[in-house]
């Protein structure tokens, strides 16, 4: 029997792969969750205009659970808010949450431990694998994205607004986790085997803010 699921969508290539993942097993998430800053309209952490986020939304036909939390969000608030996104349709009515997560165990385990206490479970279908590998067959899919947000303190700013294609993993530093799976950079993805058609945009300005590197992506 199917489990009822939602999924955790922060627009970028490992919920992705996810959502690719889990439609080949059968199982269609029955909403997308995502957490969007207010004072900016955006995809928290990564940056992205909301705007893109709902046409990703559309093009995948589930209905977007947006969670809004303010700038710099404690830990208390963003937990309130989500146990309240939790305990309303349609959330209310589903068992399980999926993520995109790697390897980070006490990421994993925090989610767990939250989900628990909304008497839910989570899905972690990407678990385990080589990032390398996983990264590689992200591109073969046909997957295209674009680095929307870095570290500069593990990556150098000009990679912000490059496409994650073979070259880039291939530029990629030593020690720079080919998913970016420790914090090193986000992604858009506009392009793939989850969308009906590409969702149109191009890179624009990048900044600097609290000490990250964005690039701000177009609507075209």
């Amino acid at each position: 029997m199917t489990v009822r699921s939602a999924l955790s969508w922060s627009g970028g290539k490992d919920s992705a792969l996810t959502l690719w993942t889990l439609r080949r097993q059968g199982v269609e998430p029955e909403a997308l969750i995502t957490t969007v800053t207010d004072a900016y309209d955006r995809i928290s952490m990564h940056g992205v205009r909301r705007e893109l986020l709902v046409k990703q939304a559309d093009a995948i036909g589930a209905p977007l659970i947006e969670v809004r939390i303010p700038p710099a969000c404690v830990n208390d608030v963003y937990e309130a808010r989500m146990a309240q996104a939790f305990a309303s349709p349609p959330l209310s009515d589903v068992e399980a949450v999926a993520f995109g997560d790697l390897f980070l165990e006490d990421v994993r385990a925090y989610r767990e431990e939250r989900l628990a206490a909304n008497d839910m479970r989570g899905l972690f279908p990407l678990w385990g694998r080589d990032t390398g590998a996983l990264a590689r067959e992200f591109i073969a899919a046909g997957f295209q994205a674009i680095i929307v947000c870095l570290d500069p303190r593990a990556l150098d700013p000009s990679f912000a607004g490059r496409a994650y294609d073979e070259q880039l993993l291939a530029d990629l530093p030593a020690g720079v986790d080919p998913c970016g799976e420790n914090g090193e950079f986000h992604t858009f993805v506009h392009a793939g085997p989850i969308f009906p058609e590409p969702i149109a945009c191009e890179p624009g300005e990048v900044v600097q803010r609290e000490g990250f590197t964005f690039c701000d992506v177009i609507p075209a």
